[in-house]
């Protein structure tokens, strides 16, 4: 079996790259970052360090590359069984383009295997997002059998990859958490299913995209805010200090009261989810940076995304949300000089105010309740 991954980064080397590969499908990664993609065509293995209780060093082999704006990517979809992604939301409406050449020139040959494409991004229904991005450049008379041939997948993806050390002198080594979810709809696929240990399928993807939302998106995001406001400058620090902690766990159990009410997870068993995430931020083989976790404010504070979108399941259920409120005050006080979105953000701050601010990036009413408690919540921090 072979797959073409888009994004040879550090999430898609040592997450769906190497999950791909250790199920021995042949992967070839496609990336424009070209002393990258050399490295990779002419080694075709890395390490990857998995940090979990302890610490363990995996060899990734049987992989290649092709720089994605080259014809070479154009010939590898001809011929794959899958497409993967992992190069983040913004991206995806710019690979979309080369997909959908890549599928005209698939037709085009008469390749009529099934085809399964799998966004696997930190976004919810990604893959559906790029589907209608893809079908904008396939000329009309291809839709048909695209539809009939290409399985687009939406997923949840969970594993927390920071950046690579500076010190490191191997440039693919990349360090995972040894935790890892890949959960894809089932009912989307075309053909079989791939058997890929380490890919989860379900028939209710968005309880498992909303819980991965509401509980490690929404917590890890609570934990850089709150503990860029004291200082810290990673996660774990962060999570080590008591009251972040506190305050963490009471904002995952307010967006996991939504989850509880409409999935109906059970409680006791979503609690331990929490705690494990808990864990896995106080990770102590992980460097994981506030910057990176906290950069982009405008995205996350987006009306469907970790901060808002929780928030406006406790108004509809009518339930607690007073520390997700915090959490939101805590993201207008993020300030980064060298992270466009924080420096617009700051400067909407400035300009028009708090509530004006927080309408027009999370979509809630400046004369609502909820924005008058963020606002004095926002003063008092």
């Amino acid at each position: 079996m072979k797959a073409v991954h888009f994004g040879a980064g550090n999430i898609g080397r040592g997450f769906i790259g190497k999950l791909l590969a250790d199920a021995n499908v042949a992967v070839t990664f496609a990336d424009v970052d070209e002393p990258l993609v050399d490295q990779l065509s002419h080694d075709q293995s890395y390490k990857v360090k998995v940090v979990g209780t302890e610490c363990q060093i995996d060899t990734v082999t049987h992989v290649t590359a092709v720089n994605s704006a080259s014809q070479d990517v154009i010939d590898q979809i001809i011929h794959t069984d899958m497409v993967t992604t992992a190069v983040g939301p913004n991206v995806l409406d710019i690979i979309a383009k080369t997909i959908a050449t890549g599928l005209t020139h698939r037709f085009e040959a008469g390749n009529n295997n099934p085809l399964n494409i799998i966004a696997c991004e930190n976004m919810v229904r990604g893959t559906t997002h790029l589907k209608e991005e893809v079908y904008k450049h396939l000329n009309s008379i291809y839709h048909s059998q695209a539809d009939e041939l290409v399985g687009f997948v939406d997923s949840a993806v969970d594993r927390i990859v920071p950046p690579s050390e500076a010190a490191n002198d191997d440039p693919l080594e990349v360090t995972v958490e040894s935790f890892s979810e890949w959960i894809v709809d089932k009912q989307q696929f075309k053909g079989d299913i791939p058997a890929i240990e380490g890919m989860e399928t379900t028939d209710n993807l968005m309880a498992f995209v909303e819980r991965k939302l509401f509980t490690l998106n929404t917590g890890h995001i609570v934990t850089a805010y709150l503990g860029a406001l004291k200082g810290h400058e990673t996660i774990r620090d962060a999570i080590e200090d008591k009251e972040v902690y506190d305050q963490v766990k009471a904002a995952m159990q307010e967006s996991g009261e939504v989850l509880i009410r409409r999935y109906g997870f059970d409680r006791d068993m979503h609690n331990a989810y929490i705690e494990k995430i808990l864990g896995r931020f106080a990770n102590p083989f992980l460097r994981d940076e506030i910057d990176r976790v906290g950069r982009q404010p405008i995205r996350k504070l987006g009306a469907n995304d970790r901060l808002t979108k929780p928030l406006l399941g406790t108004i509809e259920y009518g339930t607690e949300n007073g520390t997700l409120l915090k959490g939101i005050a805590a993201a207008f006080k993020y300030t980064n000089d060298s992270d466009p979105q924080a420096i617009e953000l700051q400067t909407s701050l400035k300009e028009v105010g708090l509530r004006s601010t927080l309408a027009k990036y999370t979509g809630l009413d400046a004369e609502s309740e909820e924005a008058k408690r963020i606002e004095a919540l926002y003063q008092s921090l």
